[in-house]
């Protein structure tokens, strides 16, 4: 659905990173493959891996292989974050592209007096050093990422952090997002949620969740808020 949030009705918009405004997915697979061979694990297909962006490491080997479905030698679910972290630190950064129009948005956003945030499972030194590369860090007012927050998405924790960072009230913020992670962390902020299809998740997914519009991108969001030139 286009939807629509009312012109100005939003100070703050807060953004997922992974499929919202970025395509880590290559540096992804990599990390993964690399760790799950060096456990001896067998490496998910890369669809597979796909559908689990976004989601924190910790938790990792069950939702591949599924709670009853140990690998021999048994969970070693720090091990895989550990290794995967560890590549990642290699290759993450390099292996990272912003979506296309991503940089005009921001800049018509913020043209438009929106403060912008970015709150995300990915680490927030690693955003912090993709955006810096890009010349997008003076972009965003505050950035959440994983290691902010003790427990992720889609626990609210780490909007509320943002929330607070920014000293701006629920109802004046809206967050953009690609997947169902996002939109049960809205709701569960008590933010308005917008969805982005630049991502795995298929429109219809987000039919029992709350949500505002439904975007092909975050082109389309500077006219949805008001904001377009």
């Amino acid at each position: 659905m286009a939807g629509s949030v009312p012109a100005r009705s939003a100070d703050v918009v807060l953004f997922d990173f992974d499929y919202t405004l970025a395509d880590s997915s290559p540096g992804i697979l990599e990390c993964v493959r690399f760790a799950m061979t060096r456990l001896g694990h067998d490496v998910p297909l890369d669809d597979e891996i796909r559908a689990q962006i976004g989601q924190p490491l910790q938790g990792s080997l069950a939702r591949f292989f599924g709670a009853d479905a140990a690998p021999s030698g048994g969970w070693r679910d720090a091990d895989y974050v550990r290794l995967f972290v560890e590549r990642a630190d290699q290759v993450m950064a390099g292996r990272t592209s912003m979506l296309d129009g991503v940089p005009e948005v921001l800049a018509t956003l913020r043209s438009a007096g929106l403060r912008l945030g970015v709150v995300s499972t990915k680490f927030r030194y690693r955003i912090e050093q993709v955006l810096g590369r890009e010349g997008l860090r003076d972009r965003f007012d505050c950035i959440v990422g994983g290691e902010d927050v003790e427990k992720p998405k889609p626990h609210p924790q780490a909007l509320e952090r943002g929330l607070d960072t920014l000293g701006v009230a629920r109802d004046r913020a809206v967050y953009v997002g690609d997947s169902l992670v996002d939109a049960e962390a809205a709701a569960r902020a008590g933010l308005r949620f917008v969805g982005v299809l630049s991502g795995v998740t298929a429109a219809g997914a987000f039919d029992a969740h709350p949500v505002d519009a439904l975007l092909p991108s975050v082109r389309e969001l500077p006219a949805l808020l008001g904001a377009a030139r």
